[in-house]
């Protein structure tokens, strides 16, 4: 298993997760918030805190979903080939020449005198 595979199999887990935590949320104070406890006093956590904890998880989730994405470049494969473009490097020639235009039967053909 490369590197990059466990980046990618950490990559979906992440972006996974993030999706979940999002739509527990409830913009309007409802969603997993409110569903703990029934009232006032027996709030597992409270409101606040569950609010507290999926706003932090979000921020973290997404930051780590990031820092794997900038992380798995690093690990990409790139067959042992320079990154470097010819066309910046004056001694760099061309292994193919250049394709020559191939005649047609619509080109003109030099006359010839049957008369010689």
């Amino acid at each position: 298993m490369s590197t990059f595979t466990i980046f990618l199999a950490l990559i979906v887990v992440v972006a996974f997760l993030l999706i979940v935590v999002i739509m527990v949320q409830n913009p309007k104070g409802g969603g997993l918030s409110s569903s703990f406890g029934g009232g006032g006093t027996q709030q597992l956590g409270g409101v606040k805190k569950t609010t507290d904890f999926l706003d932090k998880s979000t921020w973290y989730l997404a930051t780590l979903l990031l820092a794997l994405i900038l992380l798995s470049n690093v690990a990409i494969n790139r067959g042992g080939k320079s990154a470097d473009s010819k066309a910046l490097d004056p001694d760099a020639t061309t292994s193919q020449p250049l394709p020559t235009p191939a005649k047609t039967t619509n080109d003109a053909a030099p006359l010839q005198n049957p008369a010689k």
